[in-house]
């Protein structure tokens, strides 16, 4: 049996956060990373934007830390090996191969996986999920072969992949059962701004519309709504949100309705075993209330304060305010603060014309959140600063 002081369970950027930062506080304790993927932890969010447009794609530009950094650092890397058990109270984990591990001391880092819309269809041949580099290769091979990409959703990973492909100079149709693109995050005036950008960048737009199912015997071949509409598509890209990877933990205290439940140190009711980044359903210090989060930066920061509490050498509450960004033909939105609820005021300062501006988002009289288009790294700090003021932080 093999015996480590660390397991990380996961090979994303939250489960390579979790190693930088135990090596940071503890330079002996043995340490296991087992990642489902045969590649190092990297950043995923280049897959929809840079990697995905790169005439040549390399998956070396994504590594978050280069390999070699692992071996210099004494972590053992368990690639393409997926944990298939784990025993919480014997604190033994069995990989795919059949060997077990036992640990002091572990953290879910699993991630989440692509939701399959519940219709005829979802396992034809040209439809895909962008989660990992083989999805993008993927998608680069086959859009080149059949030039017309149909992309279901209106969110981040939808406009991001609808805006790359575009740019690559397929032609792109997107289906969304909202009435304007980003609805989860924005108003409806803003909303309505980057529908129609989209619009005039050559994006042919389904607005609320549902899919109904894929249609073709073993490729895609139709795309058809609830409504009745059939769109023609050689590929279709799928990108209606993302769930949880709780299955190991399944039926256990470590998995509940909304993710991972953890304290305000990332770690489970299970002492010694902490989640983190798309898992970890935890209280927001800052904002108030729960949540779970699936962006990158906030993978990136649970995992460093995950790593340093696994140690005992440090006590890090995680209080960060949320905050993502996307890019999307020529721009570039940075979101600071809470978007969970729609603003009941939205306060803008610049124009939607010149592409620059500054929205801020009100419940009541209390600021909750900034949205920026094209702002400079110094405005984002601004933002972060002018809302921590507002929330008394």
């Amino acid at each position: 049996m093999i015996q480590r002081d660390y397991l990380i369970i996961g090979g994303g950027i939250a489960g390579g956060s979790v190693c930088e930062s135990i090596r940071k506080f503890d330079k002996r304790g043995s340490v296991t990373l087992a990642g489902a993927e045969t590649f190092h932890p990297y950043k995923r969010w280049m897959l929809s934007k840079a990697f995905l447009r790169d005439k040549t794609p390399a998956v070396k530009k994504l590594s978050q830390l280069e390999p070699a950094w692992y071996d210099a650092h004494k972590i053992e890397t368990r690639l393409g090996a997926l944990v298939t058990q784990l025993n919480i109270e014997r604190r033994l984990a069995v990989l795919g191969n059949g060997e077990t591990i036992e640990f002091n001391k572990a953290c879910l880092a699993m991630g989440s996986r692509p939701v399959r819309p519940p219709v005829a269809g979802v396992g034809l041949g040209n439809v895909i999920y962008l989660r990992t580099t083989r999805d993008a290769l993927a998608l680069r091979e086959m859009a080149s072969l059949e030039k017309t990409v149909a992309v279901i959703g209106g969110g981040l990973l939808a406009c991001e992949v609808a805006s790359s492909l575009r740019q690559m100079k397929f032609k792109i149709s997107m289906m969304h059962r909202n009435a304007y693109l980003l609805n989860r995050y924005l108003d409806p005036e803003t909303g309505a701004w980057l529908t129609s950008y989209f619009e005039k960048h050559g994006v042919a737009l389904l607005m609320g519309e549902s899919l109904n199912g894929f249609e073709g015997k073993t490729v895609l071949r139709n795309i058809q709504t609830k409504s009745g509409n059939r769109v023609a598509a050689g590929v279709a890209v799928v990108a209606c949100g993302a769930e949880p990877n709780l299955e190991l933990v399944r039926n256990t205290p470590l998995s509940g309705p909304h993710g991972s439940p953890v304290s305000e140190y990332l770690e489970t009711e299970e002492k010694g075993i902490y989640a983190v980044g798309d898992l970890a359903f935890y209280p927001d210090r800052m904002m108030g209330g729960v949540r779970r989060q699936t962006h990158w930066e906030n993978a990136r920061e649970q995992g460093l304060v995950a790593g340093a509490n696994m140690t005992g050498k440090k006590r890090i509450r995680y209080e960060q305010i949320p905050y993502f960004w996307t890019e999307m033909f020529d721009l570039r939105m940075d979101f600071v603060g809470d978007f969970s609820v729609q603003p009941t005021r939205v306060e803008l300062r610049g124009t939607y014309a010149k592409k620059k501006f500054a929205a801020r988002y009100y419940q009541g009289d209390r600021l909750r959140a900034l949205l920026l288009c094209q702002a400079a790294p110094r405005e984002i700090e601004s933002a972060r600063t002018e809302l921590r003021t507002a929330l008394g932080k």
